[in-house]
């Protein structure tokens, strides 16, 4: 049974906000779980439902089993983690890992043993003496952790605590919180703005947007097949290229602007759903890593050809980001942006038409030059445009 099991959970406020709109998501044993969106999406307000913080409008909320709804904080067997560390500052190590056992008036040899275990897990042993003034933001993450390590609680819940950190001590604490809550095999709820972050750390993603669940999966499943706009625009860095778009007749050909993409055998075969839009528009996305610089005229077989201006080129040593215009129209899915345009879904709109390819770093371009990249058919995405979903089967 999932430790934790969410049930058409629904959170209004007072005021009548609906942070939270008929939730539904299972976290099963040792699994780490992330929730992500933009600010204001409901993530934070779901995980202190989880929590006990927040009270529930309506729904269920189960944890091992048992309904917690009515359950208060204290005796739902977790333990959080914040984004601020909360140390007391006069206390050393560890006495700020072991306090929350010592509140329960458990035996001193066994707080001992288990702040000793914490320590040796998360590599807090020679600093076990030290005061919180006398450490690193990592290290003071680290005891924030082991506070919720020595609980030995059922689930652990993560409130953005990586958010204060630098970038490079972000990157390698990633590592560090996935590597041990593998070890200690205990459920996880994990809420980040950050979609790489997501990406990296979690073995199922929920994606959430103005309080609604979008998709929850795996985070590759998430990357290459996108139930809809908002998910395609918000996972990726850089972001999938949104343009609007046009099927010819038959569906066999994709207008972008004055652009024709010609589609494969196999891709009509794969995609069904794309006769429902011959002769009408839909919305085209094409992931940066998916041009590739063309080395001639003619793409290789088997590929179409996209062209754009090229506006910046930026060299990351590794790849290089490649910024063009196309007078195809770019449409953007921003969850924070409810603004409507003319046949696309609500939160997309059609501004421009820049794009961006992820290219490798000795591709020869010119700024002010045109690029011809060579482009997989199959590799490409269609959404309605009116509903914003994902254009399959």
């Amino acid at each position: 049974m999932a430790p934790i099991t969410i049930e058409h959970v629904t959170k209004v406020y007072p005021n009548g906000f609906e942070a939270v709109h008929d939730l539904e998501l299972d976290v099963a044993d040792g699994e780490f779980m992330v929730l992500v969106g933009p600010s204001g999406c409901g993530k934070t307000t779901a995980l202190r439902m989880v929590a006990g913080l927040e009270e529930i409008s309506s729904g269920t909320l189960s944890i091992g089993g048992r309904v917690v709804n009515d359950v208060s904080s204290k005796d739902r067997d977790i333990a959080m983690v914040f984004q601020n560390y909360a140390l007391y500052p006069h206390m050393t190590v560890a006495e700020n890992i072991g306090f929350a056992l010592k509140l329960r008036k458990m035996d001193k040899s066994e707080i001992r043993r288990r702040v000793a275990d914490a320590a040796a897990i998360l590599g807090l042993t020679e600093w076990l003496d030290r005061k919180p003034g006398q450490l690193s933001g990592g290290q003071r993450q680290r005891v924030a952790m082991g506070r919720a390590i020595v609980r030995e609680p059922s689930v652990f819940l993560m409130d953005e605590p990586l958010s204060n950190l630098d970038a490079k001590l972000r990157v390698q604490m990633r590592a560090e919180v996935a590597r041990i809550q593998r070890r200690l095999g205990v459920a996880t709820l994990y809420v980040t703005h950050d979609q790489v972050e997501a990406m990296t750390m979690g073995d199922r993603v929920a994606v959430l947007r103005a309080g609604v669940l979008q998709q929850c999966d795996n985070p590759q499943v998430l990357y290459d097949h996108p139930a809809n706009l908002f998910v395609a625009g918000f996972m990726g860095s850089p972001a999938m290229n949104l343009f609007e778009g046009a099927l010819g007749e038959g569906a066999r050909r994709v207008v972008l602007g004055t652009q024709e993409l010609t589609l494969t055998d196999a891709v009509l075969a794969k995609r069904p759903g794309l006769a429902r839009f011959a002769n009408g528009r839909l919305v085209v996305g094409i992931r940066p890593e998916d041009l590739v610089v063309a080395e001639g005229d003619t793409p290789p077989e088997g590929f179409t050809s996209f062209a754009g201006e090229v506006e910046l080129v930026e060299a990351l040593g590794s790849e290089l980001l490649v910024h063009f215009t196309t007078d195809a129209r770019r449409v953007e899915a921003e969850g924070a942006r409810d603004a409507d345009a003319e046949g696309l879904a609500s939160g997309a709109l059609a501004i421009g038409g820049e794009g961006v390819a992820r290219v490798e770093p000795r591709a020869r371009l010119v700024t002010g030059r045109t690029a011809r990249f060579a482009l997989d058919p199959g590799r490409l995405h269609f959404f309605d445009p009116a509903t914003g979903e994902a254009v399959t089967d």
